[in-house]
């Protein structure tokens, strides 16, 4: 058989690939016919010949390759000595050279000699070369050759340059040029590059193009320059070489100022050129950009570069071949393709660009950022969908300024892209809606809400796609139904348009279906859509035409429709308590924030103010007769009234009708006369007849101002000694009643909150002071009240969403206990055969015996009214009070007139606002700024899993932006700092008044408490102001100045126009003053908080960063308050807080951990049981494991943040890291060692677990810090590894420990921290090794031990070799090596042995 020729692999392989495959290609014929001259040799008496065959080549005829019997270095290297060494050197070579001349004038052989020879060698002995170069190559590889063969090829050269291809299919211009790349060595480097320009300037245009781009793997560097000039000359004179021409001058080192010349040159031609050559000039003028001309070529590349010009004149051409061709479509549809690659291409380069070189990217955002009018932004048309998709992709992400991006993308592309981008827009936004993502539903709807705003004719066009959302509602929130019917509205009722007709009549169906239904869940949907669509119609436009009078009112049509729809919701409610509640709520959020026509509120006030009287509102002189369970009587009035000229709410007969009426009773003949209402709507009922008081008189409410001071027809609501005797109903009925006048009273504080005259403002005073007195009412009923439902307060959602608590806080604690007990015990009886005597300890303090559990009931039923229930757990059967009611903190001391029969001023009487009703407010704002301000993470709703209820209880709230929220809070700045300086001011004096003792006369008292809690809320409030990550943003920068303002004029008043920095400053030292009168360890976490958020917003953070560990240091130090429900005083989890506070801040964590494990944690081991550590008071043995896991993590954390040593770092680094190390291994080692004192579960826990990372981090930061620290600091070394040695048997105790408990907890720890031990020891050896001490080290067998040090017997254990102990030691090098590494070797060999054991168990 006839082998076949093998193809090349160097780096001129790829392009001969083609050259060779296509010379293979012949046919039959004449293969056959020439198949007897294949193998002949060249036989040739020339001096050429037998030179070549001296040293190891065998030329051959034909097609055959030639033959290399030799290793190629081998051949050059005996063909230069034998031509160094001929006699006649130097005219030898000049004989040689004709020779190679006179044999290559046959095209055969000169295509042998380009083309590789084939290796005699075998297999085995060429693998690592198994590509041979050709006969010209390798003599150009050979100086004294090198000249003459370069000039013989380029005389061979245009003897084929017309010729596309040779007849045996071979590219012989590009072979020969093939010969020169990549040499080693070039002679004559000059007279080379001098030959190529020539030969590139008269060649055709096709090998111009190869021979251009193969200049770089030709040249050496010192010819950079000269070709670089030659080139930018070459491509003014021709276009067509712009493309090769650009990608070697970027491969070529060539001087700037040529780079800028030539990039100029293009710059100026880019309107100009083709769109396939676009992405390599790009490409260019990119990597051409330095520093100091980024912006100037960024700028003037966005301005030149106009894809539209590019792409059309592509498309136009593709068009007219499709003319030409009518029956040759592929040519024209594969031109368009090339036009959307080159785009692509286009794109990804600029993309690489401005992603890897920090200079563009920064330029190229600068350049966009300086863009003033909207003309100059690019608008990228034809990558619509790759923008949507980046834009859904966006919306998809947890992070609230990635989603905001998102949002921004679809309204810009709404905006700027044609009609069909805006279908596709809306389409996506569409299908984000009814995904069912809680986080994306609202942000598309956000971005609908704001498209419909901006650009309302283009949102019409597309109503019909928004439409289909109806079809969505059940998974909707109503705030998003709220918002998706405004925009529907909107849509469909701002302009009367045909086209909107359909949008209304299925609006009508949608909500008519939805009222009917007998299922609360659909009549909510369908009373919030009735109402926002009856609000859109009824909006009062006279604004908006104002240039055409009279066409801002309603047409009479219009109104008719309002009220017709309102008059049905009104209908389809009313049979339903709760459903007529969310209407009354619904239309009053729609007066409040929209401004209606006159005609609806006129209509809607006359309705409501009647109605509202008739149901609710009776005279004060009739007492209501009845069969009720109780007395009726008129409590809770502010007047004396004479006569019977006055009013009351007549709640309790109401309330006890309906339940009448609901257990089956029949009514008296007046009360079904009367139109029967639920003590339900109240509340909301009254809320809408202020608002549309409040709007029609502009804020005046005298015409129900009577409603702020009359009575409330109740019965005695304080519990006596009939509290015990009374039924479960009759508890039940009281508890109904305190709810429905507690929301009352809230509605009415909504109300006349913002009431001017004095009189006024003490009576809401009063009224705020009630609501307090009845909470406290309010929560000794429900303590004895168990599995008691309160009636709904807020109405716009499902009833299964409100889960109030089924049993009193008795009865629950009781449960909890007995349940967590039975369940220890349970685990206990599984290990009754541990000797642990930690369990029991454990146990004992957690769990109540069965026994006591009787003992326990009567103790907690004997302290019930101490611990009665929290009305947080409440929180959603209470009126949401406006934001407006906190203008009450303004109110300082408030004059009460007393009027004589002829008003005039008889006495006066001063009314202030107290803690107690401070209080409440402080805790409902706090709440809200929680809730609206606290940024809470973004979480997907799992399938089949219900959403969360953390927004019921805001609804009102929520219809307010973030923004308006912060703003209203700032305005309060000022009266909340009063209030914290005269809290202040009050502990102060206290603490004076005790000389300072913690538990002194006064410190048990309610007042205390409740200032205490009053100082908690505002430090919490200020917290939450200033924590909001609205603050980052650009339209919230001068908010910001006005809160820090307002707290550094406390300080310094008078001082206009201060810097920022300034103000943090003054803001941090105003808040720092407090820290004296601090009354409770949570208000310390807080100040400290407040003061680190208001530090974060410095630039220059670093001078008050050790004021903020001075301050958690000394609340660390004191002695606080002790508390009834927690043993120490101080709840765990703010403990943990405030102490990793200190670490985090303090200069030297070192130097705190081991004064704390050093100093306070002996103190606590000699002080008694109950006692804590004289320095560190809040250090005691409840709260030990709470120090210990704190220093241990931000120990391990420091270490881990140590940049590792290198050779390369001066001699004082490497002392100091190694200094570092010695002081963290100290107090790791104290830390480790405590276990033997501390031996609970948690803290073997966190041992295990910051341990192992502890070890880890040594191995990978301090090992290679020793590698080359060892020589010059061997003591040294020697002695950290010998402290670090004993802790990690310490850890290897702790295993065995862990094991022989089976603890699963600790156990899960044990594998890892026993495999990094075993690296630790094979790393010393390593290092050793590393330093020649490898006789230093050596194994030994370490017994396994548990923590008392008792050894651990096994099966292995025994069998093992007891005379070699831990204690030998080793005289080799010296005594602490071999014992350090004998060790560290003995823990290895012992964990080996550990787990042999378990592995035989």
């Amino acid at each position: 058989m006839v082998s076949k020729r093998r193809l090349p692999t160097s780096e001129d392989k790829e392009n001969l690939t083609e050259d060779a495959s296509k010379a293979r290609k012949q046919p039959l014929s004449k293969k056959t016919k020439k198949f007897h001259v294949r193998n002949e040799v060249e036989e040739n008496n020339s001096v050429f010949v037998k030179l070549l065959k001296t040293s190891g080549i065998t030329l051959k005829t034909g097609e055959s390759q030639n033959q290399l019997a030799v290793d190629q270095i081998i051949f050059q290297r005996k063909l230069f000595q034998t031509l160094r060494k001929h006699p006649s050197y130097p005219a030898i070579v000049e004989e040689f050279v004709s020779g190679l001349e006179s044999y290559i004038e046959d095209q055969n052989s000169f295509r042998n000699c380009l083309l590789s020879c084939e290796h005699l060698q075998d297999e085995e002995a060429s693998i690592g070369t198994s590509y041979c170069k050709s006969l010209i190559k390798l003599l150009l590889g050979i100086d004294i050759l090198q000249p003459a063969i370069i000039k013989i090829l380029f005389e061979k050269l245009p003897e084929f340059i017309f010729k596309n291809v040779n007849s045996d299919g071979l590219n012989m211009p590009r072979l020969i040029i093939n010969q020169l790349k990549w040499l080693d060595r070039v002679v004559d480097s000059k007279d080379l590059t001098t030959k190529i320009m020539q030969l590139i300037s008269i060649a055709p245009v096709y090998l111009q193009h190869d021979f251009v781009t193969s200049l770089p793997e030709i040249l050496g560097d010192s010819q950079h320059a000269d070709v670089g000039k030659e080139l930018s000359d070459l491509l003014t004179e021709n276009t067509l070489l712009t493309v090769p021409i650009l990608d070697v001058l970027s491969s070529l080192r060539l001087e700037p100022k040529l780079l800028t010349k030539v990039r100029q040159l293009v710059m100026g031609k880019l309107s100009s050129v083709m769109l396939d050559d676009l992405p390599m000039i790009i490409k260019f003028i990119l990597h051409s950009i330095t520093a100091t001309d980024a912006l100037e070529v960024i700028s003037e590349l966005r301005e030149k570069l106009d894809l539209q010009h590019c792409i059309l004149p592509s498309l136009l051409q593709a068009s007219q071949s499709k003319v030409k061709n009518k029956g040759q479509t592929s040519s024209s549809g594969n031109q368009e393709n090339s036009g959307q690659d080159c785009v692509i291409l286009l794109f990804d380069v600029i993309k690489s660009a401005v992603r890897y070189e920090k200079i563009i990217s920064e330029a190229w955002i600068k350049a966009i950022e300086n863009t003033t009018s909207v003309s100059e932004h690019k608008v990228l048309k034809d990558i619509c969908p790759s923008i949507l998709s980046l834009a859904q992709s966006l919306l998809h992400s947890l992070d609230q300024s990635i989603i905001l991006f998102g949002s921004l993308l679809y309204k810009y592309a709404f905006n700027f892209f044609d009609t069909y981008c805006q279908q596709e827009v809306i389409g996506a936004l569409v299908t984000h809606i009814c995904s069912g993502n809680e986080a994306e539903v609202d942000t598309a709807l956000d971005v609908l809400l704001d498209l419909v705003v901006l650009n309302p004719s283009a949102m019409r066009l597309n109503a019909v796609f928004v439409k289909g959302i109806l079809d969505y509602l059940d998974n909707m929130s109503p705030q998003q139904i709220r918002k998706l019917f405004y925009i529907l509205s909107t849509l469909a009722f701002s302009k009367q348009h045909e086209a909107s007709s359909h949008i209304q009549d299925d609006m009508h169906l949608v909500i008519r279906k939805q009222l009917s239904s007998t299922v609360f869940k659909y009549k909510l949907t369908g009373i919030i859509g009735a109402v926002t669509m009856a609000g859109i119609i009824a909006a009062d436009r006279s604004r908006s035409s104002s240039l055409t009078p009279g066409r801002g009112d309603l047409s009479s049509e219009q109104c008719t429709q309002v009220t017709s729809l309102l008059q049905l919701v009104h209908s389809c409610s009313e049979q339903s308590p709760q459903a007529s509640a969310l209407y009354y709520d619904e239309f009053a959020n729609l007066i409040q924030g929209r401004k209606l026509a006159p005609q609806v509120l006129e209509w809607a006030g006359q309705t409501i103010f009647n109605d509202f009287q008739d149901a609710f509102v009776v005279d004060i002189c009739v007492v209501p007769e009845g069969d009720y369970p109780f007395p009726v009587k008129a409590l809770y009035g502010l007047e004396d009234y004479e006569s019977c000229d006055g009013i009351a709410i007549n709640l309790l007969p109401l309330l006890f009708s309906r339940d009448f009426v609901k257990d089956g009773g029949r009514l008296t003949s007046q009360e079904s006369d009367q139109k029967l209402v639920s003590p339900l709507c109240l509340a909301p009922y009254f809320r809408l007849l202020r608002l549309c008081v409040d709007r029609q008189h502009n804020g005046n409410l005298e015409e129900i101002d009577g409603l702020l001071d009359c009575p409330i027809f109740l019965t005695d609501l304080e519990p006596g000694e009939r509290l015990e005797s009374m039924s479960v109903k009759e508890r039940s009925f009281i508890c109904s009643l305190i709810f429905l006048t507690l929301n009352w009273f809230r509605e009415v504080v909504n109300a006349f909150c913002r009431q001017t005259l004095p009189e006024m403002k003490v009576k809401v005073l009063t009224r705020l002071k009630h609501i307090v007195e009845l909470q406290q009412l309010l929560e000794k009923h429900l303590a004895v009240t168990p599995d008691y439902v309160p009636p709904l307060a807020n109405f716009d959602l499902e009833t299964s969403e409100v889960t109030p608590p089924t049993s009193t806080a008795v009865s629950a604690k009781i449960r909890i206990q007995g349940n967590v007990g039975g369940r220890k015990r349970k685990a206990d009886g599984n290990k009754t055969s541990s000797p642990d005597p930690l369990s029991k300890e454990d146990n004992s303090e957690c769990d109540p015996a069965p026994s006591d559990r009787s003992q326990l009931e009567k103790e907690f039923r004997g302290k019930e009214e101490k611990t009665s229930v929290s009305l947080q757990n409440y929180h959603a059967f209470f009126r949401e009070l406006d934001l407006e009611v906190f203008s009450i903190l303004h109110c300082g001391l408030v004059a009460k007139f007393i009027l004589d029969t002829e008003m005039h001023t008889e006495a006066t009487e001063v009314v202030q606002l107290q803690p107690p009703e401070l209080l409440f407010l402080l805790e409902d704002l706090a709440q809200k700024l929680e809730n609206m301000l606290t940024p809470s993470v973004t979480r997907r709703v799992p399938f089949l899993k219900s959403k969360g209820n953390r927004n019921i209880g805001f609804s009102h709230l929520h219809q307010r932006s973030a923004s308006e929220i912060a703003h209203r809070v700032v305005q309060l700045l000022s009266p909340m700092c009063n209030h914290l300086e005269n809290i202040h001011d009050y502990f102060q004096c206290l603490t004076a008044k005790n000389h300072g003792v913690v538990d002194g006369p006064g410190i048990k008292g309610q007042e205390y408490h409740i200032m205490s809690s009053c100082y908690q809320r505002l430090l919490q409030i200020l917290h939450g102001l200033f924590a909001w990550n609205g603050f980052f943003q650009p339209e919230n920068t001068n908010l910001l100045y006005s809160a820090l303002e307002v707290l550094a004029n406390r300080l310094k008043p008078g001082e206009p126009d201060q810097a920022l920095e300034e103000l943090l400053s003054q803001s941090f030292h105003y808040l720092q003053n407090f820290h004296l009168s601090i009354p409770s360890f949570q208000c310390a976490l807080y100040l400290i908080r407040l003061l680190m958020v208001i530090l974060e917003k410095s630039t220059a953070p670093t001078q008050n960063k050790g004021k903020i560990a001075s301050l958690a240091r000394q609340f660390l130090f004191r002695v606080w308050p002790s508390a009834e429900k927690e043993k120490s005083g101080i709840p765990n989890d703010q403990l943990q807080a405030l102490l990793s506070i200190y670490l985090e801040h303090t200069d030297s964590v070192l130097k705190a951990i081991e004064e704390i494990a050093g100093v306070g944690v002996p103190e606590l081991i000699n002080s008694p049981k109950e006692a804590s550590s004289s320095t560190f008071p809040t250090l005691t043995r409840h709260t030990f494991v709470i120090f210990f896991r704190v220093m241990m993590a931000e120990l391990e954390k420091t270490v881990k943040g140590l940049q590792a040593g290198t050779a390369a770092d001066s001699e004082q680094i490497h002392e100091e890291k190694l200094l570092y190390w010695n002081m963290a291994v100290r107090d790791f080692s104290i830390l480790i060692n405590l276990i033997k004192v501390f031996d609970s579960r948690p803290v073997l826990h966190v041992c295990l677990k910051y341990g192992r990372l502890f070890v880890e981090a040594f191995l990978k930061q301090c090992m290679p810090l020793l590698d080359f620290s060892f020589r010059k600091h061997r003591e040294d070394v020697l002695s950290l590894l010998e402290t670090f040695q004993l802790n990690t048997r310490l850890l290897h105790h702790l295993c065995g420990h862990s094991k022989i408990h089976q603890d699963t907890k600790l156990t899960k720890h044990v594998p890892l921290l026993k495999k990094t031990l075993e690296l630790l020891v094979c790393r010393v050896k390593a290092m050793l090794i590393l330093n020649n001490c490898r006789e230093a080290f050596w194994l030994g067998n370490l017994k396994n031990r548990d923590l008392q040090g008792e050894e651990i017997t096994s099966q292995n254990s025994q069998e093992s070799t007891a005379d070699e102990s831990e204690d030998d030691t080793s005289s080799q090098v010296s005594k602490s090596k071999g014992t350090e590494d004998g060790e560290e070797d003995e823990a290895s060999d012992g964990e080996k042995e550990q787990e042999s054991d378990d592995d035989s168990d």
